[in-house]
């Protein structure tokens, strides 16, 4: 690559990157705290314009103030021909254009073949890197040739209820909130549940957002790099899944109501769009690690935003859209998720330490339509997993009460968010 045009792409993205904007704080800068003091290599994977980048701005701001470090953002269209053998041009230009540096910043660095290469060299002579990525897989690959054992990662999502209320000045985590207060946070979890947290469109509202994202994400990051030749099947079977989140899914049901040519395909598909963090899949539980594989899995969308706008359907299913929102939640908290499946389903189960530990169900109210239902399946999942505790989160009611010696505790999902 020229180095001309090198000095002038780092001196124009340092000048951006350095561009004061207005931040919401994100959650996981507390994770930076300990990981900015030791030698290894910060991965940072998620959906595109999750915020990853002004995360990148937050931990300059944050952890080094008043140190230069190298910044370059390998999506721009300038480097379409960067490959590994520049890393040197590009260090060199550093060099030459900016203060001398011990700290790489790279953004969206799985454009770049091998790019691993050059990160264990530096690596090697002391250079600390911040390095984020959208493809899971395709990162989790390269690091796992020459970085095991020396990068720790973390996923960021768009932004939590609790982030958005956070920036407006709401305490949260209270157990006890005003009337006001309530009133105020239940309008904005409906305007969350319509809208989403992606960072763009929650600044400008603007549809055609969401839709251009969508549209990079299916043809970049999946059509164009996986040579996907029949590109109207896995569009149908997108947009199958946004229509229908929190449901189950069988691979051989999708190949037919879909029409494409194998289940090998609709797996391949599926994990496509996964690894891009368009959607999420979940196992039934079983202590049998074969049987959880073989089972059916539940599909989740990354945000709520996206469904209401791209979702293909006439009227919506506020309970499916509660649920979605809950497993994005757990997600965010790095909770390991599955969910029940017996003679009733129960929503979530969590994982820790090997152990399950809670049992979660979503409804959008407890009626006594419903409540057979409900609070069967979630007894039934304590039973078998021998917990003393259940959980049902709601559009709004509050409560509790014990049912075969059991406790059960029912919560507005708002509140649970905000904990």
């Amino acid at each position: 690559m020229d180095t001309r045009q090198m000095k002038e792409l780092i001196v124009e993205q340092k000048h951006e990157f350095e561009r004061e904007k207005p931040i919401i704080r994100r959650q996981k800068i507390e994770k930076i705290d300990s990981l900015s003091k030791i030698p290894h290599i910060v991965l940072i994977t998620g959906l595109r314009r999750a915020g990853k980048s002004t995360l990148l701005k937050e931990i300059k701001k944050q952890y080094y103030p008043e140190e230069s470090v190298y910044y370059m953002n390998f999506e721009d269209e300038r480097l379409l021909d960067f490959n590994v053998s520049d890393f040197n041009t590009l260090y060199e230009s550093f060099l030459e254009v900016s203060k001398e540096s011990r700290i790489f910043f790279f953004d969206e660095i799985q454009n770049i073949s091998n790019w691993e290469a050059f990160v264990r060299r530096m690596y090697d002579r002391g250079f600390k890197f911040y390095i984020t990525g959208s493809n899971s897989s395709l990162m989790s690959r390269e690091l796992g040739t020459k970085l095991t054992g020396r990068h720790v990662k973390f996923e960021l999502y768009p932004f939590s209820f609790k982030e958005l209320i956070a920036s407006q000045g709401i305490e949260t985590g209270k157990e006890f909130y005003l009337t006001e207060e309530r009133a105020r946070i239940k309008k904005e979890f409906v305007q969350y549940l319509e809208n989403g947290g992606i960072p763009e469109y929650h600044i400008y509202r603007n549809k055609d957002i969401i839709r251009n994202l969508y549209d990079n994400i299916l043809y970049k990051d999946i059509i164009v790099r996986y040579g996907i030749k029949d590109e109207a099947a896995i569009r149908s079977l997108a947009n199958y899944i946004i229509t229908n989140p929190a449901t189950e899914i069988s691979y051989n049901r999708l190949k037919n109501v879909l029409n494409i040519g194998s289940q090998t395909t609709v797996k391949n598909y599926i994990d496509h769009l996964e690894n891009s963090y368009l959607i999420f899949t979940i196992n039934a539980f079983d202590y049998s690690l074969k049987k959880q594989m073989y089972s059916k899995k539940k599909v989740y969308v990354i945000d709520t935003g996206l469904m209401n706008i791209l979702a293909f359907k006439f009227s919506r299913d506020i309970g499916k859209m509660l649920e979605n929102i809950v497993f994005l939640e757990l997600k965010n908290r790095e909770h390991d998720v599955y969910y029940h499946a017996g003679k009733n389903e129960c929503d979530f189960i969590i994982m820790e330490k090997q152990s399950i530990t809670k049992a979660i169900q979503v409804t959008q109210i407890l009626q006594e339509s419903n409540e057979r239902r409900e609070v069967g399946g979630l007894m039934e999942a304590m039973d078998r997993y021998k917990l003393q505790e259940g959980l049902i989160l709601t559009e709004d009611t509050e409560d509790v009460f014990e049912k075969g010696g059991r406790k059960i505790i029912v919560m507005p999902i708002w509140k649970w968010l905000l904990e």
